[in-house]
């Protein structure tokens, strides 16, 4: 449990009840204590709406009808409490209060009329400052802290009375939130690792080359935060699964923005991302996978040094370019005839141009027809006029580093982090290294590989069966 305070006029308490709304799940219960006229019902009310949106309703204080109930439609129940009546405990029991914080989203007001205070409970405590316009509010419970910063950040970009909708994130710390207000929309980027200042430069530079990158809002990189324009909800992604027929197109649009991209040099800002370093990030694989699937680990010792070999014979030779790195559909916009939406590219790096290339058709999460694979392919080389024996062969190699150090991230994910829906993905991710490892250049390595078991359905169960919880 985490603590901190802050403090808030009423614009700022209802901004963080909106935060608090964003992340809130069923069974979690909030405890508003605090004098009468200090605000509860206030943010209370602000919550219940943020999570109804469009549908909400009116949001009457519970005073005399003690509970109020409201439906999400996020998915759960909303129950608002306000105990400043109560005059015996065992009435919660008629109440069916305590039942609700099982599966519901509990707010309740004066919880010191309880019996027992929940366990794992969040609070939040308003009192009376000499200004009666403003309120000290303290905060305890998980994630106070970032969502506390949250929401002074979005009240200081002018975005206060914004509804925050949660965004699918990724394997990272990076968490994101969409703003939705009558001006309209907005990404809120919660970065506390400190990619921010990467994130914002990399935008710049996209920007200043004419490249599709969100336009910057405000940011506080100290914080780890950014507000940035909001591109829309059209990931490739998911326009390739509601239109399938429409994966031609938008695959050679992705292989003409890479001839584009790669014709600037790139920003001595970026890290290069050379043979050692391909090298060493492998090594996740060798440290995580074999032993999970109950092979030595020393099997996979010799794949970092073939991988370095590999990559001194046959891509060493070649200018670097920039490589946006997690360059595949869930970070790519499409906008039909306008350029490509681009998001999620601070670990931007400097390395072989095919590398992005990779990333884009052998893609983790979905199949790529193996003929519009080749058909990208041989546009990049015709548009670029690349050596085509060479550029395979370092197709091929990054292509097998690349995966293999993805079966790496997703064994690690699931063994430490307790993630395991990623290894469904890894059957995908096997093919597309046995593929790779079938050119004639790098049969060293897919001797190496050869003697380690492939993540079939046993394997799989047999990591997920370790999974952390």
């Amino acid at each position: 449990m985490t603590s901190t305070r802050l403090t808030a006029d009423e614009t700022m308490t209802a901004a963080l009840a909106r935060m608090l709304a964003a992340t809130a799940r069923p069974g979690e219960t909030i405890l508003l204590d605090g004098p009468v006229g200090a605000g509860k019902t206030h943010f209370a009310r602000a919550f219940i709406r943020a999570r109804q949106g469009e549908a909400a309703e009116d949001v009457p204080s519970p005073t005399f009808t003690l509970v109020q109930t409201y439906d999400d439609p996020m998915g759960t129940e909303i129950w608002h409490a306000d105990l400043y009546r109560l005059t015996d405990p065992s009435e919660l029991d008629e109440l069916g209060l305590d039942e609700a914080q099982d599966n519901a989203i509990c707010l309740i007001e004066w919880p010191d009329r309880m019996e027992a205070l929940p366990e794992r409970a969040l609070t939040v405590a308003i009192t009376m400052t000499d200004d009666p316009d403003l309120r000290d509010i303290a905060l305890s419970g998980p994630d106070v802290i970032r969502t506390a910063e949250r929401a002074r950040f979005v009240v200081a970009a002018g975005w206060g009375a914004a509804r925050v909708l949660p965004l699918a994130g990724d394997a990272s710390a990076r968490r994101y939130f969409r703003l939705t207000d009558q001006a309209g929309s907005a990404i809120l980027m919660d970065d506390p690792s400190g990619d921010c200042a990467r994130f914002a430069r990399m935008t710049r530079w996209l920007r200043d080359h004419g490249f599709a990158a969100p336009a910057i809002l405000a940011e506080d990189q100290a914080a780890g935060l950014l507000l940035v324009q909001d591109l829309g909800d059209d990931l490739v992604a998911r326009v390739l699964h509601a239109q399938p027929d429409l994966a031609p197109r938008i695959y050679h649009r992705i292989t003409d923005f890479l001839v584009d991209l790669h014709r600037h040099p790139a920003p001595d800002f970026v890290c290069a991302l050379d043979g050692p370093t391909l090298a060493d990030q492998v090594g996740l694989f060798a440290e995580w996978y074999p032993q999970a699937v109950g092979h030595p680990s020393d099997a996979a010792r010799d794949i970092a040094p073939a991988i370095a070999r590999l990559h001194a014979e046959l891509a060493a030779d070649m200018t670097p370019v920039l490589s946006l790195r997690d360059f595949h559909a869930e970070n790519l916009i499409w906008n039909g005839d306008a350029a490509l939406g681009l998001i999620d590219y601070q670990d931007a790096v400097a390395c072989h141009p095919a590398y992005d290339l990779v990333s884009a058709l052998q893609d983790a999460r979905r199949d790529v027809d193996p003929q519009i694979e080749a058909d990208c392919i041989a546009r990049y080389l015709a548009a670029t006029g690349l050596d085509r024996d060479r550029f395979r062969a370092a197709y091929a190699l990054l292509g097998a580093q690349r995966n293999l150090r993805i079966i790496g991230i997703f064994t690690r994910l699931c063994l430490r982090d307790g993630k395991p829906r990623y290894l469904d993905f890894m059957p995908r991710v096997w093919d597309h290294l046995q593929r790779d490892l079938g050119h004639p250049a790098l049969t060293p390595l897919a001797r190496i590989i050869a003697e380690i078991p492939a993540p079939d359905s046993a394997a799989i169960e047999r990591i997920r069966r370790q999974c952390a919880r």
